[in-house]
């Protein structure tokens, strides 16, 4: 217990699936949690949970793609809470469709959130955590931001993307204390992978090589998360951790 006592911790993408395990998580462990979503009943229910626990979490509405409310939302925190210690670029969307099929609008959005989203947040987070004396931001990439797969090429080229950014975010900010790394998830038992996994054929087809020969739950991947944003982690820069349960082992 504490292995996050007292950082102040913002988690984009909070209100369901991944991003509420990791609130859950890390407050558990004594963060202050910032849940941030375009939701705010689910973000506001996620939040009130946490408190009933006995846990420090605040709502706050946030679309990620938005760039002058990231600057609010940073403002905020630092207004409540005096820093911002950890950031958490969770918020993803997935589209599952071949590079045939696929509307340049459909690119732009996946781009836009997946992408655009994780830049936005880390470049507003950077002053905060420079006058705070450093930080961790910990991009959300995907076992499809390391090999490809039928069926999805917009979403595998946004997670090769944060894969590379979180490099070359690594490479800038570790000069401050910044320390800048990626987790890859497998499949993941997730209200944005339900539908696909009910199908038998979907089931198998999406578990592919996985050694575990089963989906992770969330609190798996959460497990990866609460490393990186703790001090168990401080020479851990610019890495991949992979969650796939040896997806990508073969």
């Amino acid at each position: 217990m504490g292995r996050v006592q007292d950082k102040v911790i913002l988690v984009t993408g909070g209100a369901m699936g991944m991003g509420q395990a990791h609130c859950e998580l890390l407050a558990s462990e004594g963060a202050r949690l910032f849940v941030a979503d375009v939701s705010a009943e689910l973000g506001e229910t996620v939040a009130a949970g946490i408190r009933q626990r006995g846990g420090r979490a605040e709502f706050l509405d946030l679309d990620v793609i938005d760039e002058a409310r990231w600057s609010s939302v940073v403002e905020q925190i630092v207004e409540r809470a005096g820093r911002i210690d950890v950031l958490v670029n969770n918020a993803g969307i997935l589209l599952m469709k071949p590079v045939h099929e696929t509307s340049t609008a459909e690119w732009d959005r996946i781009f836009n959130v997946n992408v655009r989203g994780p830049f936005f947040g880390t470049r507003a987070v950077v002053p905060a955590m420079r006058q705070a004396g450093g930080g961790s931001i910990i991009n959300i990439s995907s076992i499809y931001g390391l090999v490809g797969a039928p069926s999805a090429c917009a979403y595998e080229a946004s997670k090769g993307a944060v894969r590379l950014f979180s490099k070359a975010c690594a490479a800038d900010l570790a000069p401050f204390n910044i320390r800048v790394n990626s987790v890859h998830p497998g499949v993941i038992e997730t209200p944005m992978t339900k539908d696909l996994l009910s199908d038998p054929a979907n089931h198998k087809a999406l578990l592919g090589a996985t050694l575990l020969g089963r989906a992770a739950q969330p609190r798996e991947v959460s497990a990866a998360v609460l490393f990186l944003a703790s001090d168990e982690s401080s020479f851990v820069v610019g890495s991949e951790l992979v969650v796939d349960g040896g997806y990508t082992a073969l």
